[in-house]
């Protein structure tokens, strides 16, 4: 059973950084692409960032986070990273990782395996 652990939530002021972490264990990882979502209170979860697990650069973005945030990976960890840069009051949700097995996807019903997520709060 692969399990995903996010990390590196917390509370940032506007303008500032963070760097999430998800690191998968158990089971047989091997993922085609991993991505990360999010959910602000009252509103549905959506894509924030993806990327294709075997090929450097194939990476998509919302629009929302084009520009600011930069997805990568760790091969060797098994780890996905999530660098958000000048935070905004907006992008204050939990944040979600997760695995898919078929494609680089908006799609949450791509992903098979998530995270339990973790909070971001970015105050103005």
């Amino acid at each position: 059973q692969v399990q995903l652990v996010e990390s590196g939530g917390g509370l940032v002021q506007a303008g500032g950084s963070l760097r999430l972490s998800c690191a998968a264990s158990g089971g047989i990882f091997k993922p085609y692409a991993m991505g990360w979502f999010r959910q602000a209170p009252g509103k549905e979860r959506e894509f924030v960032a993806a990327l294709r697990w075997s090929t450097v650069g194939t990476t998509y973005y919302a629009d929302s986070v084009k520009g600011r945030f930069t997805i990568s990976r760790d091969n060797a960890k098994n780890t996905v990273y999530l660098q958000m840069n000048s935070l905004k009051p907006e992008d204050t949700a939990v944040y979600y990782c997760a695995r898919s097995l078929r494609a680089v996807s908006v799609l949450e019903s791509m992903y098979d395996y998530w995270g339990q997520g973790t909070q971001v709060t970015v105050s103005s």
